[in-house]
């Protein structure tokens, strides 16, 4: 069993506290944060429990033991898979500032065995919970954190040795450097370059073209791109949430998708008028109709651009955090099906009504599921006045002077 340095767990804990909360700032002294964490990450665990307190925060744990998850799923009625502990989610919700979550599957197969179904009903449970925090969220008083501790498990999915699955992680998110906090806001401002300046472009379509791809996507009025906020770490991608209504084409992705402790390859999807009217994948093809079939999944939530020059991530990782940041030869392109992210309107989230973000063709769903192509492709924006130009190609955005 490979564990990283003491140094390498305790730069990634400092980046995770002092730099990627709060939106790339770090905790601010009494700020409560929720550290939950699967069983094998605890060496990292501590490391951030230590930072927090380093940095005059509050911690409150919650440690998930996926033994325990697959013991659940196995032999919960409906009723045990819809209860939701109201009393106690919403103390939660409203108690803390931020949450960081540290994602280590043992074995990123262990629900291989369970109904579809009752993953999916086990997931809609906790809804309002999340609902919750995406309210504080867009009132500017919740930020959140992703990051991944290598297991064997992962690592043999991978096709990779522990020892090289961690180079992998440790390389992607700078902890070689003397100082990553530093190197990650030097490639933040990179990223937030190119996010204004796609922001000020008058994009009315994007259109997606590789082998087997063919896929016209409306942004949407009120629309900006994002990037580099510290959400995930790594993260490299530049997204928006478009208009889900003006989605048409279809999109094959070449990358296997781990979901619900399964694996979906070779996923193809069909779109017409912001709908899925076709999904295919060679395995595991229940499963994605299953997700689908969830309100509003059938729509997408999210599109998104990661550009070759700032990810160092180069192989597959069998996680979707690292998968959806993947640099490679040419980079990689995902959409996510499902909910849409408000924070990628330029209105006021704090004024802004459900109804208005529905008018504008925000996706509401209990989904959200990226899904990612690594395949030369090439983007083209066609702007308001009717030109056309190449945003994306290679690997790389193509935009003057960034």
């Amino acid at each position: 069993m490979y564990t990283p340095s003491p140094t390498i767990l305790k730069k990634y804990a400092e980046v995770l506290v002092t730099f990627a909360l709060n939106s790339g700032t770090g905790i601010k002294k009494n700020d409560t944060v929720y550290l939950v964490t699967q069983t094998p990450a605890i060496p990292l665990a501590k490391e951030v429990y230590s930072a927090v307190l380093k940095a005059g925060g509050h911690v409150i744990t919650n440690i998930l033991d996926d033994s325990l998850k697959s013991t659940f799923l196995e032999n919960a009625s409906e009723a045990q898979l819809a209860f939701f502990p109201k009393k106690y989610y919403d103390g939660i919700a409203s108690s803390i500032d931020h949450w960081v979550r540290l994602l280590a599957d043992d074995d990123p197969m262990y629900l291989k065995s369970i109904e579809a179904s009752k993953i999916v009903a086990s997931n809609k449970a906790n809804k309002p919970f999340r609902e919750w925090l995406d309210t504080k969220e867009d009132n500017g008083k919740f930020t959140w954190t992703l990051c991944l501790y290598g297991t064997s498990g992962m690592a043999h999915e991978a096709g990779l040795s522990e020892k090289e699955y961690w180079d992998e992680i440790i390389k992607a998110c700078y902890l070689d450097k003397k100082d990553p906090v530093a190197t990650w806001k030097k490639v933040f401002a990179q990223v937030h370059e190119i996010e204004q300046t796609l922001s000020a472009m008058p994009i009315n379509l994007l259109h997606v073209k590789s082998k087997n791809t063919d896929l016209n996507i409306t942004l949407g009025e009120k629309r900006q791109w994002l990037g580099g906020s510290g959400r995930n770490i790594p993260s490299f991608e530049i997204f928006t949430s478009p208009d889900w209504r003006g989605t048409n084409g279809t999109i094959f992705f070449d990358l296997p998708l781990y979901q619900y402790g399964n694996i979906i390859k070779d996923i193809s999807l069909e779109f017409k008028n912001g709908c899925i009217i076709k999904a295919h994948a060679k395995k595991n093809e229940a499963l994605l109709h299953a997700m689908i079939k969830q309100k509003n999944a059938d729509k997408v939530g999210e599109f998104s651009l990661t550009d070759k020059r700032f990810s160092r991530i180069s192989k597959f990782m069998a996680n979707t955090l690292f998968d959806e940041n993947f640099g490679g030869e040419f980079g990689n392109t995902h959409i996510a099906i499902g909910k849409s992210y408000h924070d990628t309107c330029t209105l006021n989230p704090k004024t802004t009504t459900s109804a208005e973000y529905k008018k504008l063709g925000f996706n509401e769903s209990v989904e959200h599921t990226d899904i990612i192509s690594t395949s030369d492709r090439v983007i083209t924006a066609t702007l308001k006045d009717g030109s056309k130009k190449v945003i994306y190609a290679g690997g790389e955005f193509q935009l003057h002077g960034v």
